[in-house]
């Protein structure tokens, strides 16, 4: 049963309203939370992220993630969106930069804000060297 509602003001009440039909108001997304290096996948130049969807939606399901680079203290510019998992793989970065990134989640109405920021160096602890040799 749907209820008819009216409104109320010091001139008295309104006509009765039509039901609603049901529809589900739609807003911005919080931004992804929880946002780390997935370690797992560093090499001298690559970087992996993971983060977490926030409970609060906006109403409709996440579409997808949109990820955000920068080199330390530059500007921002997207580096992968469309992602449909919450996890990305940064391949061709330079060994010694230190880079920073953020996400973002869109559903159907737009996107979020950025999450939180995470820095990160792109390198990787060295190979063990080869056996010494010794010669006579």
């Amino acid at each position: 049963m749907h209820a008819k509602l009216y409104a109320t003001n010091i001139q008295g009440d309104s006509i009765m309203s039509n039901p609603g039909s049901g529809a589900i108001i739609t807003t911005n997304p919080d931004p992804p939370i929880d946002l780390t290096e997935n370690y797992s996948l560093r090499t001298p130049t690559t970087l992996g992220l993971t983060w977490s969807q926030a409970p609060f939606i906006g109403g409709a399901v996440i579409d997808d993630y949109r990820v955000s680079i920068a080199v330390l203290g530059g500007t921002f510019s997207v580096l992968e969106s469309g992602l449909l998992t919450p996890d990305y793989k940064a391949v061709g970065l330079t060994s010694g930069v230190i880079y920073q990134f953020k996400v973002q989640s869109r559903n159907s109405y737009d996107y979020s804000s950025y999450s939180e920021t995470i820095t990160l160096l792109c390198a990787f602890k060295p190979e063990a060297p080869a056996a010494p040799v010794t010669s006579r």
